[in-house]
């Protein structure tokens, strides 16, 4: 019996058919048509974007806590104490430490921003003046006119701004009203949801599993598991070391004498949950205070810099966040830029696990792509089947 020939592949196989390009091209049209299907229907989830509004604050707050608790309470559990009686000896230590901050850290740091708030007209001052007897160096003074322009133009801005911000107070007030609304939910419900995330948190993914097709069950589990994973490692340890970086902070501050050093300290925590630049940005009001304290102070705080960055690079970093998200750097602050232009501050703090998640997604359908597609040979596959840097 003769043995069947394949045909042979025609000239539009070759060139369109069976081609990476094409294939893209093609990937990429369907994206677009989606994203402008959805822009044409988007009032049809207004409903559903604000179900979300609500319950998002309560969720992302009882999630974080959740990621950062739930190791403390698996460790009590394998010591012999049951997972409820744990829960609620880290709730009532967590209520310890919110009375001891009311009690003894939020006077200490009021009453340094109060007294900030008073100096302020003369720091600003002491600035200017600095700044005047710098730009009639012989260097500078050619530049002086070009300079005063810019600072003029900038602070006509500032004003413009403030006064702006004057009249639409009355028109923000519900917007406020709507943030306090928020933050009353967060705090009434989220405790609420967290102690029954802790509880039976370990528990979900079983349940999650039953409602999913059985074919499927298996790759889905595995992307939600990578998920979880990459997204509580960074979670616990962002927030690690932004802990660590304000103990660094705060200390080197106390050292070298600059004012105010427990509230620059912890607003360098917090600012240190944006990756790479939070510590940058953070010193900004501490080089304006060293400014106006002298040159000297100037090299301390820069010293103090140095050696939080030295420290929390090659020992902190590293030790407790390693490279867990295997994203490249550019990569990082390309999605802050553009997670903060779109969500604001929610977006340069959950943008970057929220990619990592997305980065899992889209691994998981590109490998299944390559397994399955003729477009690439062994070879390829197994190069390309990988989790590869973004």
């Amino acid at each position: 019996m003769e043995k069947f020939k394949r045909p042979t592949p025609s000239w539009f196989w070759k060139l369109f058919l069976n081609s990476k390009t094409v294939t893209g091209l093609v990937i990429l049209i369907l994206v677009l048509i989606a994203i402008f299907l959805f822009n044409k229907v988007s009032y049809l989830f207004t409903p559903i974007l604000q179900f979300i509004g609500i319950i998002g604050a309560p969720l992302v707050f009882a999630g974080i806590l959740y990621y950062l608790l739930d190791p403390v309470v698996n460790w009590l559990e394998k010591k012999g104490l049951s997972r409820v009686w744990g829960i609620s000896l880290i709730f009532v230590a967590i209520i310890a430490l919110i009375v001891w901050g009311v009690v003894i850290l939020v006077p200490m740091l009021q009453d340094q921003i109060i007294s900030f708030s008073n100096n302020w007209p003369g720091y600003w001052e002491t600035i200017q003046n600095k700044g005047s007897d710098i730009l009639k160096h012989p260097l500078l003074a050619q530049y002086a006119d070009q300079i005063e322009k810019v600072s003029k133009n900038f602070f006509d801005s500032f004003g413009s701004m403030i006064k702006d911000f004057s009249k639409n107070t009355v028109s923000g007030i519900g917007s406020f009203i709507g943030v306090m609304t928020t933050v009353f939910l967060t705090v009434a419900t989220g405790p609420i949801i967290l102690f029954y995330l802790l509880k039976d948190g370990n528990e979900l993914s079983h349940y999650i599993e039953k409602f999913l097709p059985s074919k499927s069950r298996k790759p889905i589990m595995q992307i939600l598991m990578d998920i979880n994973e990459k997204v509580s490692s960074y979670i616990r340890g962002q927030l690690l070391v932004a802990f660590v970086v304000a103990i660094l902070f705060m200390v080197g501050f106390k050292i070298v004498g600059l004012e105010y050093g427990v509230t620059l300290g912890i607003l360098a925590g917090f600012m240190n949950l944006i990756p790479y630049l939070g510590s940058f940005l953070a010193m900004i009001p501490a080089i304006i205070l060293a400014i106006v304290a002298g040159p000297m102070m100037i090299v301390n705080v820069l010293i103090v810099f140095s050696v939080e960055q030295f420290i929390e690079g090659r020992f902190v970093s590293p030790l407790i966040l390693g490279n867990q998200l295997e994203i490249h750097p550019i990569t990082i602050i390309f999605v802050l830029l553009t997670a903060g232009k779109v969500f604001g501050v929610a977006g340069v703090i959950l943008g970057v696990p929220g990619y990592a998640a997305v980065k899992v997604i889209a691994t998981h359908l590109f490998n299944w792509y390559v397994e399955r597609s003729k477009l690439y040979d062994q070879e390829d596959k197994e190069r390309l089947i990988k989790k590869p840097e973004a």
